[in-house]
């Protein structure tokens, strides 16, 4: 009996042997490798915030936030072009200083601290010049490029943006933005190029700017993909947003003008803009809800006489173009965008890459909002949380909700297992 009581406890003692669970360190069976990651891309991509390119902005970078959550599987250093503390406000930005009687906001600007000069060149005028940036570099967001001025050689002359990055003084640079950027091997990337060819437009309320060509477009995005990928690098590319979603055309519109101008003179019924036609000329007409004022739209100017005539009240005085992207002008950009977007996913797919899907991303965002951590976030202006004090930018809030759809989106083509930012570690806008 006692030896069959010892065999008991030495079976047992092996049976719980035999079950102990073996621990392993988790491990990415990524078929990408994050090894030298870099970021190609405008405004967006550099970390562009309230109306400038400052330090602050450049450290909550989509990119940046990407490569730090890679670095957690094994991803390599990233470097920025960053402006030094002495230059922090880089070049000039707005903040949010308080509230008017009528609620509506105060905006301060901040001087810029990185300007070096400015060059007057033939065609482009005076542009500023920002201090030189010399080392190394793995965001290539340059705020203003479009997909059309990537193989320029010339480029980078008249974008002060670009030419900080360029080892030369403007006018004496050669170098295009695709072969600056892909100098160096890379073994992943992502790539957010075209939302300008879309948005100057929309911005100069279709003015002073032109969409970029379809054909073009599409020329240039399946080289540069081309390009991309030509070494075996994988990456992620993102679509172009709606422009129309975002609070730069939806926070000054037709109908709280129309109601504060109301409220003074009763009789007043319209607004007037001067509007494109189906045939592309320009006449006064009465605006409706699907004209969309920008955020800049100096709304003192109503009502002021011109030669007697009040100004946005009458068709001889209406609200100029520049100030309105309207109705046939939204259905044209809207146009481009699809298509845009179609080369953008057929140009992904053909290569298997990831997509982050920006443009239906921000479509709901604007139609339902979106919910993190308990916190109730959507696209309205300051309130909302996501866009910045120029309402075409990100807050670091906002930059953060970008970079985790890059990373859903990479982790869902490539095995990997990048883990998410938490979004609640950064801010929106500040408050004064």
């Amino acid at each position: 009996m006692k030896n069959f009581k010892y065999i008991y406890i030495l079976g047992a003692l092996g049976l719980l042997a035999a079950c102990r669970p073996t621990i392993t360190t988790p491990t990415t069976q990524t078929t990408a490798d994050f090894t030298r990651y870099i970021a190609l891309g405008n405004s967006l991509t550099a970390g562009y915030a309230d109306g400038g390119l400052y330090l602050s902005g450049q450290l909550n970078s989509y990119p940046s936030i990407i490569a730090k959550q890679m670095a957690t599987i094994g991803g390599g250093s990233f470097s920025q072009s960053l402006f030094t503390d002495a230059q922090a406000s880089g070049t000039g930005y707005q903040t949010l200083t308080g509230f008017s009687a009528t609620g509506s906001p105060v905006l301060t600007a901040v001087a810029a601290t990185a300007v070096r000069g400015s060059i007057t060149l033939p065609g482009l005028g005076t542009i500023p010049l920002f201090t030189k940036y010399t080392g190394n570099l793995e965001n290539f967001g340059v705020p203003g490029i479009k997909l059309r001025d990537i193989t320029n050689p010339a480029y980078g002359n008249g974008n002060p943006y670009f030419e900080r990055l360029l080892p030369n003084a403007s006018p004496g640079n050669t170098t295009s933005y695709i072969d600056f950027a892909t100098a160096k091997s890379f073994t992943f990337f992502t790539n957010w190029l075209g939302n300008n060819d879309a948005l100057a437009y929309a911005t100069a309320g279709g003015a002073s700017d032109a969409l970029t060509d379809k054909a073009v477009f599409t020329a240039n995005y399946n080289d540069l993909i081309t390009r991309l990928t030509q070494n075996g690098a994988k990456g992620a590319c993102a679509t172009i947003p709606d422009v129309t979603t975002i609070p730069y055309f939806n926070t000054v519109t037709v109908g709280v003008i129309l109601a504060s101008v109301q409220k003074a003179n009763p009789a007043v019924t319209a607004l007037y803009i001067n509007a494109r036609n189906t045939d592309g000329s320009y006449s006064a007409r009465p605006a409706t809800a699907a004209d969309l004022i920008v955020l800049t739209f100096p709304t003192s100017k109503i009502g002021v006489p011109t030669g007697g005539i009040p100004y946005g009240l009458h068709p001889l005085n209406p609200i100029e173009t520049q100030y309105v992207l309207d109705a046939n002008e939204v259905a044209l950009v809207k146009d481009y965008v699809t298509s845009y977007n179609t080369s953008i996913k057929a140009a992904a797919t053909a290569k298997g890459l990831a997509v982050f899907d920006a443009f239906t991303f921000l479509t709901n965002l604007k139609n339902n909002g979106l919910l993190i951590n308990g916190v109730a976030l959507n696209s309205n202006y300051i309130s909302g949380g996501i866009f910045s004090l120029d309402g075409v930018h990100l807050t670091p809030r906002g930059y953060a909700i970008v970079a985790n759809q890059f990373i859903t989106a990479i982790n869902a083509q490539y095995s990997s297992n990048i883990p998410l930012a938490n979004v609640s570690a950064y801010n929106g806008v500040v408050f004064p």
